[in-house]
C-alpha cells in the first residue's frame, strides 16, 4: 500500500514537472518572436514617397536604401519622418539626413 502511494506521488510530480517544461518552452519560443515582420514593398512605397520629387531616380535610390535597412518608408511624399524613427535617424558621412 506505502509503494503505490508513493508511485503514483511520484508519477504526478513528474507529470506536473512535464507540463511546467511544455509551458516554459511554448512561452520562450512566443518571446523570441518566431515570426519575422513582414517586408513591405520598397519599390512601390518609395514609387510613392518619391513621385513629387524634381530629381525621382537619386530619391528612390536614396528611399530604397532606407527602406531595406528599416522595413518601413513614411507616408506622403515629404515629411512624416516620426512614422519611422529608423528611417528618420540615418544620416550621411556629412551629417545630413539620407532619406527623403
Amino acid at each position: 500500500m506505502a509503494i503505490s502511494k508513493a508511485l503514483i506521488a511520484s508519477l504526478l510530480i513528474s507529470l506536473l514537472v512535464l507540463q511546467l517544461v511544455k509551458a516554459d518552452q511554448l512561452v520562450t519560443n512566443a518571446s523570441k518572436g518566431n515570426n519575422p515582420p513582414k517586408k513591405i514593398d520598397c519599390g512601390g512605397a518609395c514609387a510613392a514617397r518619391c513621385r513629387l520629387s524634381s530629381r525621382p531616380h537619386l530619391c528612390k535610390r536614396a528611399c530604397g536604401t532606407c527602406c531595406a535597412r528599416c522595413n518601413c518608408v513614411p507616408p506622403g511624399t515629404a515629411g512624416n519622418q516620426e512614422m519611422c524613427p529608423c528611417y528618420a535617424s540615418l544620416t550621411t558621412h556629412g551629417g545630413r539626413r539620407k532619406c527623403p
